[in-house]
């Protein structure tokens, strides 16, 4: 794929040429996000390409589920008297492009927000989109100069109205009449979801009623990952604007939409949340390779209507997965210097514990959640660490955590749901033949891609971990006569988990060990060379020897190691599956079977630095690894990691194009480097 022109990170701006409906250009998404985990999104020369994009997709009142509301806006500068109509707007059909709105953009710059310059016969149009913090409310605005008299700007919304997974048709249930004109115009297509609040600042305008359905409007990344592709969407009439009669200077226009309380002065709006914006543009150095990823963390964090702080797992489709949350939440809060959000979201968290397990999916509450991950709890109980050890504060951990820890680890070894249950070596099994309860959970028919019951070796250094810490703070906070019976179990899984997983022969890990049922403790090991081998070695916690950790990382640099990420299966298997791309099914059989994910190098980086020590050469070292990565940030998710990428080179994007644990673990490492610590 052709590489998108990378400016000054985080600014990135793309050139008239750039900008034109190049490959590179429609697979480019910028992102707008508010806090509560709704966004705005589309491509750099604004045509939708999936059915998540959209000006305002957000989460209707008691509802998890995110909705497309406004998908977008046609429109057009008019002169009155020449009869001639500018389009600045565009949209995929079959085989053509309407309007052509791309034909006349000059530049679009991603920060403080998506801003967009249109130039033709010496009149300038900027448009600008910006989500405004802490309310589902979206400000489109306009900057037009150079115009002629008896020339008006026509806006004309797209609704969809449908849950942002879904595509609507054509139907006579929408309701397509004007609700309310003063002081915004209210449309409410759909009864049981809330109503649509246009306000504009350009003082003088009117509506003109005309209700029309734009059919077949197709989305190019929707059918290229062989989903339905086509969708109708409808529009209640115009907004005509009047520009300019003879005045000088340029005109401002600013459209708010929301699906809250009307706005009552978009300008106002506009001038608070711009200042805001830019003062945090400021305050990230320009020259620091992690300025566009600190600002995208912002992205992931958000408030639930309860108040409590979670983390969106990546946008445009995933909402908040356990796993996901603490794998990514220290990068996002801790390696940025706030550990007040990293407490908040960890004692939030606990909610939702039930049986030892945390969610995999959250809902609003427990009744809702899916508690299908054998991991959320264990991936929870390092986050608490490592929030402990950048703080310093052991006292406030043991207080706020350490119940929790406790529980966590007494529910594990006792046996919990998902075939979590602790034999008498001290080490976790989990899962079942039909159940894939880690991170490797691809399905097709219903069976495991990457079968992995038993005893996989991540859950269990993971485990090992958890003792560990609950060890060290019931000793320091009770006594060691208390701590005795976690230090036990410690030594007796530490003796274990080499015991089952450490293959001499290859100087690797095992990926995981099947308990032979017609052997009493006996069993074999899974050989197969993939990163969760990495994770162990990584962890602070570890059952593993520094050698250990040093031949690990060897075997994962010599087998797994990509510009990228981390492969998760050795090309040398003969299931590895270089390609990441077709049909669901056919992403589904590649997802961990070759596919690169970017997260897995925060736990390589660290594993390297633990086995080879801190020092000038490691920490350079560690840094240097994410360089390609950083180039990406130009192309696919602006600002973003994409989710994976392809096993074999050129190492195609696919997936989200924003993942919160990519952004959490490169901002981890960048904060490792520049603190010299781990």
């Amino acid at each position: 794929m052709p590489s998108a022109p990378l400016q000054t990170r985080p600014l990135i701006r793309w050139s008239a040429d750039d900008c034109q409906l190049t490959d590179a250009a429609l697979a480019s998404e910028w992102l707008e996000t508010n806090g509560l985990g709704d966004f705005a999104s589309s491509t750099v020369p604004f045509c939708a390409t999936r059915r998540y994009h959209g000006l305002l997709v957000a989460r209707p009142p008691g509802n998890v589920k995110r909705h497309v509301f406004l998908t977008r806006l046609e429109e057009h500068l008019v002169e009155l008297d020449a009869g001639k109509r500018w389009p600045i707007s565009m949209a995929a059909y079959p085989g053509t492009h309407a309007p052509d709105g791309q034909e006349t953009l000059e530049e679009f710059e991603l920060r403080p927000y998506p801003s967009s310059l249109y130039l033709k016969d010496g009149v300038r149009l900027r448009r600008e989109v910006m989500l405004v913090a802490g309310q589902p409310t979206v400000l489109v605005r306009y900057v037009i100069s150079g115009s002629g008299a008896n020339t008006e700007f026509e806006l004309e919304p797209m609704f969809a109205y449908r849950e942002a997974d879904a595509l609507t048709v054509e139907n006579e249930v929408l309701d397509p009449d004007l609700k309310s004109g003063r002081p915004s115009l209210a449309f409410e297509p759909y009864a049981g979801l809330p109503a649509l609040h246009l306000s504009l600042s350009a003082g003088e305008h009117s509506f003109e009623a005309r209700p029309t359905w734009y059919k077949n409007i197709e989305f190019a990344a929707d059918q290229e990952r062989g989903y339905e592709h086509q969708e109708d969407q409808f529009s209640p009439g115009l907004l005509h604007i009047p520009v300019e009669r003879g005045g000088s200077g340029p005109v401002e226009i600013i459209l708010a939409a929301t699906i809250a309380a009307p706005v009552k002065d978009p300008a106002a709006l506009w001038r608070r949340e711009s200042k805001r914006r830019r003062a945090d543009l400021s305050r990230v150095a320009m020259n620091d390779a992690g300025a566009g990823p600190e600002l995208g963390a912002e992205a992931f964090l958000y408030k639930t209507p309860t108040g409590r702080t979670g983390v969106n797992a990546g946008y445009p489709w995933f909402v908040e997965w356990g796993r996901d949350t603490f794998i990514a939440l220290p990068g996002l809060t801790l390696a940025v210097d706030q550990p007040e959000r990293c407490f908040e979201a960890l004692k939030g968290a606990l909610d939702f514990l039930q049986g030892g397990l945390l969610p995999n999916v959250y809902g609003s509450d427990q009744s809702d959640s899916h508690y299908n991950s054998a991991d959320a709890a264990l991936w929870y109980a390092r986050a608490v660490r490592l929030f402990e050890c950048a703080t310093g504060d052991s006292e406030r951990t043991t207080e706020s955590f350490l119940p929790a820890l406790i529980e966590i680890a007494e529910s594990y070894r006792d046996g919990t749901q998902l075939g979590i249950a602790m034999d008498s070596s001290g080490l976790l099994s989990a899962g079942s033949s039909g159940l894939n309860a880690t991170w490797m959970d691809a399905q097709i028919d219903g069976q495991p891609v990457t079968p992995r019951e038993g005893f996989p070796v991540e859950i269990n250094a993971l485990w090992y971990s958890l003792i560990s810490h609950v060890e060290l703070l019931v000793t320091s906070s009770r006594s060691k006569k208390a701590a005795a019976p976690w230090r036990q179990l410690r030594l007796l899984a530490r003796r274990s988990f080499i015991d089952r997983f450490w293959l001499p022969d290859q100087a690797m890990l095992a990926d995981r060990w099947i308990a032979d049922p017609d052997q009493d403790g006996g069993g074999h090991a899974d050989a197969s060379v993939r990163p969760n081998m990495v994770i162990a070695a990584a962890l602070e916690l570890s059952p593993l020897t520094r050698a250990q950790r040093k031949a690990v990382v060897q075997m994962a640099r010599a087998e797994l190691l990509t510009p990228f990420g981390l492969r998760t299966l050795s090309p040398r298997d003969p299931r590895y599956q270089g390609v990441f791309a077709g049909t669901p099914p056919e992403r589904d059989a590649a997802y961990h079977q070759g596919t690169v994910w970017p997260w897995l190098l925060g736990f390589f980086a660290e594993a390297e630095l633990r086995a080879l020590g801190l020092n000038k050469k490691t920490l350079a070292g560690a840094r240097s690894l994410w360089g390609e990565l950083e180039d990406h940030l130009g192309r696919a998710g602006l600002n973003h990691f994409s989710e994976v990428f392809g096993g074999d080179a050129p190492h195609s994007p696919g997936g989200c194009f924003a993942q919160a644990w990519n952004t959490g673990e490169y901002l981890r490492i960048c904060a490792a480097v520049r603190k010299r610590t781990i």
